[in-house]
């Protein structure tokens, strides 16, 4: 497989009904996804993170001090 091609549509369900790749059913964990939030495990539910992906857990950390934040001043 070629890292720098978008992994097509077949590969990325096959990647998210692996059970391998779902610790505890709930945390998605998957170093080949390059996606950020890839979708839930019951897909109409949203977006979760890719545990994996060093980006993600920044982006988490992000969110968290913005939400921190906004919740200073919204007091």
């Amino acid at each position: 497989m070629d890292y720098d091609n978008e992994p097509s549509e077949e590969t990325k369900n096959n990647w998210h009904n692996d059970p391998n790749n779902w610790i505890w059913g709930i945390f998605y964990y998957n170093s080949k996804d390059k996606r950020i939030f890839p979708p839930k495990k019951i897909k109409e539910f949203g977006y979760t993170t890719n545990f994996a992906n060093p980006h993600s857990l920044f982006a988490i950390i992000i969110l968290i001090i913005t939400l921190i934040v906004i919740g200073k001043y919204m007091n």
